[in-house]
């Protein structure tokens, strides 16, 4: 996989598109490969399964119908077991035609197995995507030169926190480090606990973001990106100050983290149980519109002020399966999406708290959505996530010895030799 790292001027230019423009690589199957059967709806297979996320969705294939172009059967699916089944849904006999998902090393390697849909066709036909930036064209783009992808929103990692608890509790948001372990220690003197996780159930990965965020302040977002393409080792000196500094900071989270997922944590977060979270905006989809007014957020602090300031924006979207019966009205259906009118409709019926891809596309425009623009546009790099950086085959490896060493810190070393083990099975393969 080829990463051409995104710098802020290069991320500006890009009318707002975020993303590493990671080169997709492996092969597609063309559209004119697959069938192309019109009979019956597009069938549009959805992982966006939170009340507000999951009725945005409903609307957005209701306005689709309305057109009178083509039909769309929405499949709503939990978050997580979507995950773990979309290999299955897309080596099927019969799949799902269209899937929300995200571009990046887990399309690389859908595609190189030959189960995604060309999208050549659907990209030069579309005066939308004519118009996207060339940070999202190179993000949904193959090594053999297809496009394989269309991007819809992008949206922003941080410290989330209400307002009104902050101005309870008399605290205020930190910029250092030591600002922010002072923070924590204020927090936890009035019985809060300082940070939540939720990095249990079924949502370990979340622990990701915490590794993310200290690896790109103290060792910079290029390295980051390197290790998790496994040009590091995960033993390596380096790593081991990232978990040095999580050390200091562990005393801090909510003993609880690792044994409820983040949408209890999120729970836990608004009833002032827990005084911030490193979280997605995605976690607002789960809140009460009435609460969103108070969600506030502050970039996570920064370490080491001489390495690059960067930030994590993943891109989501939808692509398509190459053994669709339905090729061309998958691909109407995925112009459609493209487009400035779904993009708005999304947005006004989930939280509001994602931003479009479409140049064209007004955003929610509150102070939140304005703060987080300006968040993402000051990023001097952008990273994903962690399996969007690498791969979903190595998420397991981080969730497991993540969660170990939140469990047992001082076995930090024998962690790190399992881990790069773990993690060279799967860069070996």
């Amino acid at each position: 996989m080829t990463n051409l790292q995104t710098n802020r001027r290069r991320f500006l230019a890009g009318l707002g598109a975020s993303g590493t423009a990671a080169l997709l690589s492996g092969c597609v199957t063309s559209t004119s490969d697959a069938k192309s059967s019109s009979k019956g709806p597009v069938t549009l297979q959805s992982n966006l399964s939170a009340p507000q996320a999951k009725a945005a969705m409903e609307d957005l294939a209701a306005a689709y119908g309305k057109k009178g172009s083509g039909r769309v059967s929405l499949n709503t699916v939990a978050a997580e077991t979507f995950r773990t089944q979309l290999p299955t849904y897309l080596t099927s006999a019969n799949p799902p035609d269209v899937y929300t998902w995200y571009p990046g090393s887990v399309a690389d390697a859908y595609a190189a197995k030959n189960l995604l849909l060309d999208l050549d066709e659907v990209w030069a036909s579309s005066p939308d995507l004519k118009r996207y930036s060339k940070a999202l064209n190179s993000l949904c783009t193959s090594s053999s030169g297809k496009k394989v992808f269309v991007p819809s929103t992008y949206y922003w990692w941080g410290m989330f926190y209400r307002k009104s608890n902050f101005a309870k509790w008399g605290v205020k948001e930190p910029k250092t480090w030591d600002e922010f372990l002072d923070l924590c220690d204020k927090l936890k003197s009035k019985g809060v606990a300082p940070i939540g996780l939720g990095a249990g159930g079924n949502t370990p990965w979340v622990a990701s973001a915490w590794f993310d965020y200290l690896n790109i302040r103290i060792n910079g977002a290029d390295y980051h990106r390197q290790l998790l393409a496994g040009k590091h080792r995960f033993d390596d000196p380096e790593v081991r100050k990232v978990f040095d500094r999580w050390t200091e900071a562990l005393p801090y989270f909510d003993p609880d983290g690792t044994a409820v997922a983040f949408q209890d944590a999120t729970t836990a977060l608004l009833n002032g149980r827990s005084g911030m979270m490193l979280i997605g905006t995605f976690f607002a989809d789960a809140a009460p519109k009435d609460a969103l007014d108070d969600i506030d957020f502050f970039r996570f602090p920064v370490i080491d002020p001489k390495v690059p300031l960067a930030e994590e924006a993943p891109t989501d979207g939808y692509f398509a399966s190459a053994r669709s019966g339905r090729a061309k009205p998958a691909g109407d259906l995925l112009k459609y999406l493209a487009t400035a009118e779904a993009q708005e409709i999304y947005i006004k019926g989930s939280s509001g708290t994602v931003l479009p891809c479409n140049p064209d596309a007004k955003d929610a425009d509150t102070p939140l959505v304005k703060k987080g623009r300006a968040h993402i546009q000051s990023a001097a790099e952008i990273t994903q996530f962690f399996n969007r950086d690498s791969s979903d085959a190595l998420q397991p490896t981080a969730d497991t010895a993540l969660t170990k060493f939140i469990a047992r810190p001082k076995d930090v070393g024998s962690i790190l030799t399992t881990w790069q083990r773990d993690a060279q099975k799967i860069w070996s393969a």
